[in-house]
C-alpha cells in the first residue's frame, strides 16, 4: 500500500474561500433546470400517445436533466446551494419529491458517506459495499457470487436504480426507527406518489396510471442509472484510498479516494460538475456552480 503525498495545510483553507452560496446564481441554475425538466416532460407526455418510441428517446436527455436536479438536491443536503440551512432544506425537500429520493433520508446517508468513505472499519452506509480480499475469501461461496454480481457495473446501472429509488427509498428497512425525520421524509414521498397515482386513476382509470408511469419512470431510471455509474467511478478505481480506522484521514480520503472525471462541457454541466469529486470531498460546502473555479 503506497503512502500518499502530504496534503498542504493551506489547500482546504483555499477551497473554503469558494464555499459561499450565491442566491442569484443558485436561483438561475434552479430555474433553468426546472424549466428544462418541465419542457421535457411536456414533450414526453405529448409523444407518449402519438409516438411511444420517441417518448422513450426523449427520456434520455430528460433523465440527464433530472439527474442535474438531483445534484442540486445533493448540494442542498450539504447546505451549500442556497444561503441558509432552512432555504436549502425546503428546496431539497421539494426536489426529493421530484427525484423520488427522500431528502432527509438521503441527506443523512450521504453525510455518513462523507465521514466514512475509504475507512475499512466503518459501515459503508450511503456508499457501495466494498470487501477486502481477506473478507471476500472468508465469505461463503453464495456470498462471493452475490458480491461479484452486485459489483458488476452493468448490474449497478440497470438493477440499481430500480432497487434504490423504486424500492429502498419507498421502504428503507436499513435505518433505525429512531430516525424520525428521515422516516417522515420517506413517508411524505410515498404519500405524494400515492396521491399522484390516485388522481391519475380517478381521472382516466388504469390507462391514465400507466401513462403517468410511462411518462415519469423512464426519466427516473435514466437519471439514477447514470448517477450510480458516476458514483461508482468516483470512488472505485485502481489505487483508490482505503485505510484502517487508525490510519484514516478525512483529507487523504477526499483527495486520494475520489476521482476527477473530466467530462465534455455539456455533460459536466448536466452533472453539476460533480466530476470534480476530489474537490467536493475536500470541501463539501462548495456549491456546484463554484466547483470549476
Amino acid at each position: 500500500m503506497t503512502t500518499p503525498a502530504p496534503i498542504p495545510a493551506s489547500l482546504r483553507a483555499r477551497l473554503q474561500g469558494f464555499a459561499v452560496a450565491d442566491g442569484a446564481t443558485a436561483w438561475r441554475e434552479l430555474v433553468i433546470t426546472l424549466s428544462a425538466l418541465s419542457l421535457g416532460w411536456t414533450c414526453i407526455a405529448w409523444a407518449s400517445v402519438r409516438a411511444p418510441g420517441l417518448a422513450l428517446l426523449l427520456a434520455v436527455p430528460n433523465g440527464l436533466m433530472l439527474m442535474r436536479a438531483f445534484i442540486i438536491q445533493h448540494d442542498c443536503g450539504h447546505g451549500s446551494f442556497l444561503p441558509g440551512r432552512a432555504a436549502n432544506d425546503r428546496l431539497g425537500t421539494f426536489l426529493g419529491l421530484l427525484t423520488l429520493a427522500p431528502y432527509h433520508y438521503w441527506r443523512r446517508n450521504h453525510a455518513h458517506h462523507h465521514v466514512a468513505h475509504g475507512n475499512l472499519d466503518a459501515a459503508q452506509l450511503g456508499g457501495l459495499d466494498t470487501l477486502t480480499v481477506a473478507a471476500y475469501r472468508r465469505s461463503s461461496p453464495l456470498a462471493r457470487l452475490s458480491y461479484r454480481i452486485y459489483r458488476r457495473p452493468l448490474v449497478l446501472v440497470s438493477v440499481g436504480p430500480i432497487y434504490q429509488w423504486l424500492l429502498k427509498h419507498r421502504l428503507p428497512l436499513d435505518i433505525p426507527t429512531s430516525w424520525r425525520r428521515e422516516w417522515m421524509s420517506v413517508l411524505l414521498g410515498d404519500l405524494v406518489i400515492a396521491a399522484a397515482v390516485t388522481i391519475a386513476y380517478f381521472s382516466g382509470g388504469w390507462s391514465a396510471v400507466a401513462t403517468l408511469a410511462f411518462v415519469y419512470l423512464p426519466s427516473v431510471l435514466v437519471a439514477f442509472g447514470v448517477g450510480i455509474w458516476l458514483f461508482y467511478i468516483q470512488h472505485q478505481f485502481p489505487g483508490a484510498y482505503w485505510r484502517r480506522r487508525e490510519d484514516w484521514s478525512f483529507d487523504e480520503a477526499g483527495l486520494y479516494g475520489s476521482s476527477f472525471y473530466d467530462l465534455p462541457a455539456p455533460l459536466a454541466w448536466l452533472t453539476g460538475y460533480i466530476g470534480y469529486h476530489h474537490v467536493h470531498h475536500l470541501a463539501p460546502r462548495v456549491p456546484l456552480y463554484r466547483l470549476r473555479a
